[in-house]
C-alpha cells in the first residue's frame, strides 16, 4: 500500500445500507493517522458516530471492525469494501451474524457563497391539527390540538410534507421525566432532547448535535418544563441557541446521525421528529429559509 492509494479512500462517504425490503442510509470518515496509519468515524442505521481505531487498505479493498454499541450481542461489526473510481461498495456483517450489501459515494462538502437573505417566518404547526405532517410509522399517536404537537406515547415518528434547505427554526419542547426525542434538521442531523443530563457524554446529551458536536455548556430546565430550540443551518454549519443560550456556534455537522431518514446529503430534506423514545410535546414551531 501506498500513500498514493490511502489518499483515495481519505474523506467522507454517504452509505446506503440494501435491508431487506428497504434502503437504510449510513455514513463513514476515513483520516490517517501519522505517515500510513488509517482510522475514521462510522454511523451506522441507529447509534452514535463510533471510532474506528484502524481502517484497512489494500489494493483498492478496505476493511474495518468495531465493537456492538446498543446491538445485544458481544461479536464487531465487520464492514468490507471495494473502491472503484469514486464510488465504494461491499458488504457489512452485523454482530447478530446478519449480512447486508452497501454502496458509498463521496459526501458533499456543502459550501455556501454569497451574502444570506432571509425570508418571512412560516409556520409549520396550526396548533389545531397534523396538516403539513405525515407519521413516518403505521403506529401514529400524533395529535395536535390546543397549540401542542403531542406524542403521548412512542409510536411514529413525524415528518413535515415540505423540504428544505438552509433555514432557521425554532420549538419549543416539554418531555417527562426519562423521555427521549429529537429534531431532526433536513432529516438527517439530529438536535438531541433527552432527560439524561450528565449521564451521557456531552455529544449524546440534550443540545448537541447526536454523536457529533457536543453543547459548550448545559442549560436544560429539565423534565416538564418548557424550552426553547433556535437553530440555524447553512449548509453543514450549524448553530444551536438553547433556551437563550448559544450552546454551538457555526459548527460544521461531519455527516448524518443514526436515525436519519437518508444519506442524501445534498438534498433539501424535511424536519423530523423523533416520536418512538417516548412521550414529547412540541409547539411553536416556525422555520425560515434562505432565499
Amino acid at each position: 500500500m501506498t500513500v498514493s492509494d490511502t489518499a483515495a479512500l481519505l474523506g467522507r462517504w454517504d452509505l446506503t445500507v440494501n435491508y431487506p425490503g428497504k434502503i437504510l442510509p449510513s455514513w463513514l470518515e476515513v483520516t490517517k493517522s501519522g505517515i500510513r496509519t488509517l482510522v475514521g468515524r462510522f454511523v451506522g442505521t441507529g447509534g452514535s458516530a463510533r471510532p474506528i481505531s484502524r481502517v484497512y487498505f489494500v489494493d483498492g479493498k478496505m476493511s474495518f471492525s468495531i465493537p456492538p454499541q446498543w446491538e445485544r450481542e458481544d461479536k464487531d461489526l465487520i464492514v468490507e469494501g471495494v473502491l472503484q473510481g469514486d464510488s465504494l461498495s461491499g458488504t457489512m456483517v452485523t454482530p447478530g451474524g446478519a449480512t447486508y450489501s452497501w454502496v458509498g459515494r463521496r459526501a458533499p462538502a456543502l459550501q455556501r457563497s454569497g451574502i444570506i437573505v432571509w425570508g418571512m417566518p412560516v409556520k409549520l404547526f396550526d396548533g389545531t391539527d397534523l396538516k403539513g405532517w405525515n407519521a413516518s410509522g403505521e403506529n401514529n399517536q400524533w395529535l395536535g390540538q390546543s397549540g401542542v404537537l403531542r406524542s403521548p406515547h412512542s409510536g411514529s415518528n413525524i415528518v413535515t410534507d415540505e423540504k428544505f434547505n438552509d433555514f432557521k427554526l425554532h420549538i419549543e419542547f416539554r418531555y417527562p421525566n426519562g423521555s427521549n426525542s429529537g429534531v431532526y434538521l433536513r432529516g438527517r442531523y439530529e438536535v438531541q432532547i433527552e432527560d439524561t443530563e450528565g449521564k451521557e457524554p456531552p455529544n449524546n446529551q440534550i443540545s448537541a448535535v447526536y454523536g457529533f458536536l457536543p453543547p459548550n455548556e448545559q442549560v436544560a430546565r429539565g423534565a416538564g418544563a418548557w424550552q426553547t430550540y433556535d437553530i440555524t443551518l447553512v449548509g453543514r454549519l450549524v448553530t444551536v441557541v438553547f433556551n437563550g443560550k448559544t450552546v454551538i456556534c457555526n459548527e460544521e455537522i461531519p455527516g448524518i446521525t443514526g436515525g436519519a431518514l437518508d444519506s442524501r446529503e445534498g438534498d433539501p430534506g424535511p424536519i423530523y421528529l423523533q416520536g418512538d423514545h417516548g412521550p414529547i410535546e412540541f409547539r411553536n414551531i416556525t422555520i425560515t429559509q434562505r432565499q
